[in-house]
């Protein structure tokens, strides 16, 4: 009956979203401006809005030489995203790996992800979280609303951002004074709520800033999201799926003089959630996770000085991972682990970035040449009263990430850019016994050439580099109960990626009719990564006893009592290669907008020529949307369709097809609401890397009001 109960209730659900969206057509069309009368749109146009993130200086989507992708706040809206892989699983060569039971978010770019393979920037401040376990090997928290922006950079192009960043970089900018003001706007207050079915919860989030003139600017934001158990495509109820977040955000920026900024932030988050069921149904742990993140930065961009354009910023980014058993299994048990003992896992990172861009010209040719130096250090912490794992295999310990980096960025005619850059990378590791250290050269060189207008060719050899972990470098320990011993390799040696690119940029406007425009990117590479690490067996076998918690040294005297297992440690095993193709695409008309994003991309090990298990199966991706009522009515349809894989460690991952859609009203500049029914058609599926079945059909909601004044 239950079930039964279920499948009428997603079948209205979606029937519902249906009528809603026609409703609100018909409505539109009713009520549509005269033809001819096409208003722009309030949001900024598919790859023309502007980032930083590839080349440190500010330069359209389009016009970026290399895999770039944005994710815009206006998308943020549309998607009414319950997590951050909301927002990325439409990107090209960008997957997630995420747990049902546990908020933290993996990124893989280009097939490449864990310890740092994709460097995470929030604000600017690096995320290097890790715990070993069974999900992913480099994770960070985020609540979704308070992004304001994503900037996707993919493969070691950008090589400006330290140690990792050899598969890319995804960086996130969260929210700001700017986010609830208008330029003639001094002062306002934000209250947004949004409800979701099948147990996506409901979250509010409320807003402020002030402006003080020109001098100064404050914002700060507070928001809470609870959710519970959801349901797949099938109805079934995927258990421990509950979390609650807590999280406040603050801003303070101060102008001194022309051009110059002081800028002040803080972001602290809390996570409470269980997870690890046992087959009663009851959870194996109680998780309580507490993130911050501060930034202080000052920037000149001198207005009489080209040479001058200056940026400093320092940082400081914790995250840690307080964990209570509440029922203990066998194995815990035998080790005296009682209920309430706790264990915790703590990685804070200090760091600093500073760079000048200096403006200038020889001859014919323009330059932007950007120098500067960062650093990073990570300390890892861990402490286990329940067990002894965590500690062990998620080991303490030191690392310092030290680089220095000059870019020439050259024009020339309209026609030729040219960008060469070289960066030095040094690193030193300590823990325990153990320590490591190194160092690398990286070379960028790029050439981008118009032949004619409106279409830019480029290739790209560019170089990244990853010092090993902490956890790869020291991890000592056993695996519960036992199954394998891992061991330590102070041995390692940095993984470096050799990535040769090429691609096109096409931009063209008014091309069927005056105001519209075409954009578009095409890219093609290929990323050689040598002395790859991952875990291998070493073939040693070693004993250990039947009975756990019985020290390994009565193995010496009663060998009877102990049985053999197998020994295992990181190492660099192999050549990798990874090429492939991306696409990005969108035309917009000012009554509405299509696009379209795909990538396949292709992985092996070049020792033993084995595919690589990390590289996500083909991925294509389509939106349409329609606005009207003088764009203040947007409504619209995506539809996702993945590839099936035979590329994953535990199983094979079967191809799937979604269609979500979506609505958003602007009833006035203070007031607006919008809906994302995702998965309409509740298809069961299970996304590349996860171990459980994605949600079913969700319907979101969420209302915004605002109260501004000059």
């Amino acid at each position: 009956m239950v079930r039964s109960n279920y499948m009428r209730s997603r079948s209205l659900a979606t029937v519902a979203a249906l009528a809603l969206l026609a409703g609100s057509v018909t409505l539109a069309r009713a009520q549509q401006a005269p033809a001819g009368q096409a208003a722009a749109a309030d949001e900024p146009v598919v790859l023309d809005t502007v980032t930083v993130t590839a080349t440190k200086t500010s330069e359209k989507l389009i016009d970026t030489l290399g895999g770039v992708s944005q994710i815009t706040q206006a998308e943020i809206d549309r998607a009414q995203p319950a997590s951050v892989s909301d927002l990325l699983k439409t990107v090209p060569g960008v997957t997630t790996q995420v747990s049902s039971n546990d908020p933290m978010q993996s990124i893989n770019i280009r097939g490449m992800q864990d310890f740092g393979r994709v460097n995470v920037l929030v604000d600017g401040a690096r995320q290097d979280y890790q715990i070993s376990g069974h999900n992913a090997n480099g994770s960070f928290y985020l609540e979704p609303e308070f992004i304001d922006n994503i900037d996707i950079v993919r493969g070691p192009i950008s090589n400006l951002y330290g140690s990792g960043a050899i598969g890319g970089v995804a960086s996130f900018t969260t929210r700001g004074i700017d986010s609830i003001l208008t330029p003639d706007q001094n002062w306002g207050v934000e209250q947004k709520v949004g409800v979701s079915s099948n147990g996506l919860g409901a979250f509010t989030s409320t807003s402020a800033g002030m402006r003080f003139g020109t001098v100064a600017d404050i914002y700060g934001q507070f928001i809470y999201r609870g959710a519970g158990d959801y349901r797949d495509g099938d109805g079934d109820r995927v258990r421990d799926t509950g979390k609650n977040n807590f999280g406040g955000l603050f801003k303070v920026n101060y102008h001194p003089g022309d051009g110059q900024t002081i800028s002040l932030s803080a972001l602290s988050q809390k996570f409470d959630y269980d997870n690890n069921g046992t087959s009663q149904g009851g959870s194996r742990w109680r998780n309580d996770v507490t993130t911050s993140t501060f930034t202080a930065g000052y920037k000149f961009e001198s207005p009489d000085n080209p040479l001058i354009n200056f940026s400093a910023k320092a940082y400081y980014s914790q995250t840690e991972n307080q964990q209570t058993i509440l029922v203990p299994n066998a194995t815990y048990q035998a080790l005296g682990v009682q209920p309430g003992d706790k264990l915790f896992d703590r990685i804070g990172t200090f760091g600093f970035d500073v760079y000048n861009t200096s403006r200038f010209s020889t001859g014919s040719i323009d330059h932007a040449l950007t120098y500067g130096a960062d650093a990073a250090f990570d300390k890892v912490k861990t402490q286990d009263r329940a067990g002894g794992y965590v500690s062990a295999l998620t080991p303490s310990g030191d690392r310092r990430l030290l680089g220095a980096y000059i870019q020439d960025e050259m024009r020339y005619g309209g026609w030729l850019r040219v960008q060469a850059g070289l960066r030095y990378d040094d690193y030193r590791l300590e823990g325990g016994q153990y320590s490591s250290s190194g160092s690398h050269w990286s070379p960028k060189f790029t050439v981008g050439v118009t032949p004619i207008k409106g279409i830019e060719l480029y290739g790209t050899y560019a170089e990244g580099y990853r010092a090993p972990s902490i956890t790869e470098t020291l991890i000592s320990g056993t695996h519960p109960y036992p199954a394998f011993i891992i061991l330590p390799n102070p041995n390692l040696r940095p993984e470096v990626g050799r990535n040769f690119e090429a691609g096109t940029n096409i931009k063209y406007d008014n091309v069927f009719r005056d105001g519209d425009n075409f954009r578009a990117k095409i890219t093609g590479f290929v990323n050689n990564v040598e002395d790859y690490i991952d875990m291998a067996s070493t073939g040693d076998s070693y004993l250990v006893p039947f009975i756990p918690g019985m020290p390994v040294s009565v193995c010496q005297f009663q060998p009877q009592l102990c049985f053999p297992i197998q020994s295992q440690q990181y190492v660099n095993i192999a050549k990798a290669r990874l090429m492939g193709v991306e696409l990005e695409a969108a035309y917009d008309w000012g009554g509405g907008f299509v696009s379209i994003a795909g990538s396949h991309t292709n992985g092996k090990n070049r020792i033993t020529g084995l595919p690589l298990n990390t590289v996500a199966p083909n991925k294509v991706s389509g939106t349409v949307g329609l606005r009207f009522l003088d764009d203040r009515l947007t409504i619209g349809s995506r539809v996702t369709l993945v590839g099936a894989t035979s590329r994953k460690v535990t199983e094979p991952t079967g191809g799937y097809g979604l269609v979500d859609v979506f609505a958003s009203y602007k009833y006035s500049d203070n007031v607006s609401a919008s809906l994302a029914v995702d998965n309409i058609f509740d298809r069961r599926y299970k996304a590349f890397l996860n171990s459980d079945y994605s949600t079913g059909l969700a319907a979101k909601f969420a209302l915004t009001v605002k109260l501004a004044g000059k």
